[in-house]
């Protein structure tokens, strides 16, 4: 399990510290001179479209990939002079699982664990440890090709924690899986954090950046484009409620959104629906049905953060 204690290494501030971080290929910038900084024992998100930088940024933190300027410290320590102590500190959940298919699920932990020269009584009890924690201990000695999406999941979280990591960075955590999967990882990620790790996480879900982030930046193009809790970014945003209309044929949705627009509210058209940003969301669809626009479905809910990072990017995660 995760271990909080830090060494005389570790800065009396941030874990993570960046300053004008920026990433160039060739003449492509892909992280463009942003500033951040995550403290040890929080949850931090990194949320954007595709392109927006965010892969860029987490290989950085990882120490698999040199920055082209700025300034970069994680435990106190500059990756680019001590990438080995640091990455020696770090869990790490790729996109895209690595299992070896060929081992069982406990032989994945006990290979991965002499990487970090683990005695062999050591990482057995570790791997045990770790078993119980995501809840794959009546699977240990299973081969791992046959596990469910979710299992092999857990199991790629439980091998990037053998080294007891202090900041674990985790790379859509839950792409793919099924909801009771994905609540499932997020309930071990939440422990995780209780334990005394910090966790660094890129997500394309919204709800999951609501449930696990105490703090997150949105990116677009290479730059932070607004940063804070998920609550505060809302509040920033978004009025308190959202209505949501759908209409029949596309024609029709092109139509409606022209007569939207004489509303006193802002209207976000996107290609499946249409946002309505309003405080009063029945009063909203009152002012809707007054203009003879009728919707085939209407919804009145929260907002989100979802409708935070539409209004600040423009377009939807999958673009």
């Amino acid at each position: 399990m995760p271990d909080s204690r830090r060494d005389a290494t570790d800065p009396a501030g941030p874990l993570v510290q960046a300053r004008g971080l920026t990433k160039r290929f060739d003449s492509f910038c892909a992280v463009d001179g942003i500033d951040f900084e995550i403290n040890a024992g929080e949850a931090f998100g990194f949320l954007g479209p595709n392109g927006a930088g965010k892969s860029s940024t987490m290989r950085m933190l990882g120490c698999v990939s040199p920055r082209t300027a700025g300034e970069l410290s994680i435990f106190g320590l500059d990756p680019s002079l001590d990438g080995a102590a640091v990455r020696a500190r770090l869990g790490v959940v790729p996109q895209d699982d690595t299992l070896d298919i060929g081992l069982t699920v406990r032989e994945n932990l006990l290979v991965y664990g002499r990487f970090f020269d683990l005695g062999h009584r050591e990482v057995g009890r570790r791997a045990d440890e770790l078993l119980a924690f995501t809840q794959l201990g009546e699977r240990a000695d299973d081969k791992v090709e046959p596990l469910s999406g979710g299992m092999k999941r857990r199991l790629t979280i439980a091998r990037a924690l053998i080294n007891q990591p202090e900041l674990v960075l985790l790379d859509e955590p839950t792409t793919g899986l099924d909801p009771q999967a994905r609540h499932l990882v997020w309930e071990r990620l939440y422990r995780l954090k209780q334990q005394g790790a910090t966790l660094l996480l890129t997500t394309h879900y919204m709800d999951e950046a609501e449930q696990l982030c105490d703090r997150l930046v949105v990116m677009d193009k290479g730059r932070i484009v607004d940063h804070g809790s998920p609550r505060q970014l809302i509040e920033a945003h978004c009025t308190r409620e959202v209505l949501e209309l759908r209409f029949d044929d596309p024609d029709r949705h092109h139509t409606a959104v022209g007569e939207l627009e004489r509303l006193p509210f802002q209207v976000e058209p996107l290609p499946d629906r249409v946002l309505v940003y309003a405080d009063d969301g029945d009063g909203a669809a009152s002012a809707v049905a007054g203009l003879g626009v009728a919707p085939i479905a209407s919804l009145v809910r929260r907002s989100t953060l979802e409708d935070v990072f539409l209004r600040l990017t423009g377009r939807s995660l999958v673009d």
